[in-house]
């Protein structure tokens, strides 16, 4: 599937969304009070962070403020010109691909990949390079979009991810979005498979039940929250978005204890 496909350039002048300031860096505290969670940390300083899919860089300045010494990486070039004009005295920003990154070995400490696995034309081959890039001790932010959610997130359509691409491309063109469905995504079986080899801890249910925590109050309302965990397990193949956060090591989450604590996912062995 993935032969056919090309990789999606200048991001941000295809989807606005990309430079809403206000809506990146509410994803941003997101981010970051899941990592801090993790690492039982009160913030980033002396860690190395790299954004994979920076796009206009508010996310990496969000993690800078938080006290990382940030790279900001993506092939989106206007984006990455916008990110490096506002951004660039405190943030790295490298034009790269994910399958390709030009950082050494066990070199970071810190990966974030938010929303980007669908957009790659070869997600297993991003996973092995973060893993290749990743410390011994370092964890990666996934936010990963789930192909069962209902209305699909970029073009609002309702099960346009559960489509073939022949069919996705024809949906998509009709409505008037798009001229075809590039983006790809994954069950969250798929998913675990993707992330194998890795040490994989499920942040989804705590960031819906504790949303004023974990800055989710723009995506989950009290009302939503306060329904029971069980209701959320039932629903969960068909939760839109799944976070998580992966590390090579056996480690596990050092935060405070949560009313709903992150769970491990089992996932396959080896990398």
């Amino acid at each position: 599937m993935s032969g056919s496909r090309q990789p999606q350039l200048a991001y941000s002048e295809l989807m606005a969304a990309m430079l809403d300031e206000d809506q990146r860096r509410q994803k941003a505290a997101k981010i970051i009070r899941v990592l801090l969670h993790y690492l039982g940390r009160e913030d980033l300083d002396g860690l190395t962070v790299a954004d994979i899919g920076c796009s206009a860089g508010f996310i990496a300045d969000e993690l800078a403020t938080a006290g990382a010494t940030t790279l900001g990486l993506d092939i989106d070039v206007p984006g990455l010109g916008k990110a490096a004009e506002r951004f660039g005295a405190r943030v790295q920003f490298v034009c790269a691909t994910g399958d390709a990154l030009p950082l050494a070995d066990k070199s970071v400490d810190v990966l974030v990949l938010n929303h980007i696995y669908e957009h790659v034309v070869d997600p297993d081959a991003v996973l092995d390079e973060l893993h290749r890039v990743l410390a011994p001790t370092g964890v990666i932010y996934l936010g990963l979009g789930n192909r069962l959610g209902v209305v699909e997130p970029h073009y609002r359509l309702p099960f346009l991810s559960y489509l073939p691409g022949p069919l996705a491309d024809r949906y998509v063109r009709a409505s008037g979005r798009a001229e075809r469905y590039h983006e790809r995504f994954r069950t969250r079986r798929g998913l675990r498979r993707m992330l194998r080899g890795f040490t994989v801890w499920d942040y989804t249910l705590p960031v819906i039940k504790d949303p004023a925590r974990f800055s989710n109050t723009d995506v989950v309302s009290p009302r939503v929250a306060s329904l029971p965990t069980a209701a959320f397990r039932v629903a969960m193949p068909i939760v839109p978005i799944f976070i998580w956060v992966a590390a090579k090591s056996a480690s596990r989450p050092r935060g405070a204890t949560l009313g709903t604590p992150p769970e491990r996912l089992r996932v396959p062995a080896g990398r």
